[in-house]
């Protein structure tokens, strides 16, 4: 019995450190698109918030599987979170249409948002998507101060990988003990 309850959580940890990786690399390729093509950098983040929507669907399935959540619920929940957050994008797209400020602004304003969606729905969900939320907004800082961004970013992404590989391994080590 215990074996099993290893295995599912070994087997949910792999799913969910593979989301929060994917998720990542997904962010970087949004930053690198929207550095080098400010103008196409506002539909990625759109497609984004869809893409992070999905996946934050996904790991909510998962836990209801588990028993903790009714996913009934937790879809409500998350269909609201997550058309605010395009109703949201939708304005700052507006916004960016008439002139207030121009693309490169809007995909930072437009990643700001979405850091700050991801970090509201990690704490309903689960802690890696608050990170990956931070992640965000510390990258639209990055960008704006540093000119080696992707740089910074990478790095900083590879840094997060580590910590969380290494601190989900200390809690599965010790719930072994």
């Amino acid at each position: 019995m215990q074996n099993d309850t290893l295995a599912e959580q070994r087997r949910r940890f792999r799913i969910e450190e593979g989301i929060f990786i994917l998720l990542l690399l997904l962010s970087l390729l949004g930053i690198a698109v929207t550095h080098f093509s400010p103008e196409d950098g506002y539909p990625y983040w759109l497609m984004m918030v869809a893409v992070f929507a999905t996946l934050a669907v996904a790991v909510s399935w998962f836990q209801a599987k588990k028993g903790t959540t009714d996913f009934g619920a937790i879809v409500k929940e998350q269909t609201l979170h997550w058309l605010s957050t395009l109703v949201v994008v939708g304005g700052a797209f507006m916004l960016q249409q008439t002139g207030r400020f121009d693309e490169p602004t809007a995909s930072l304003i437009v990643l700001l948002i979405l850091s700050l969606a991801t970090i509201l729905d990690g704490i309903r969900i689960g802690w890696h998507f608050s990170v990956v939320g931070l992640f965000l907004g510390a990258c639209s800082i990055i960008i704006a101060y540093t000119n080696e961004f992707m740089l910074v970013a990478s790095f900083l992404a590879i840094l997060i990988v580590t910590a969380t590989v290494f601190w989900e391994i200390r809690i599965h080590r010790r719930s072994q003990l």
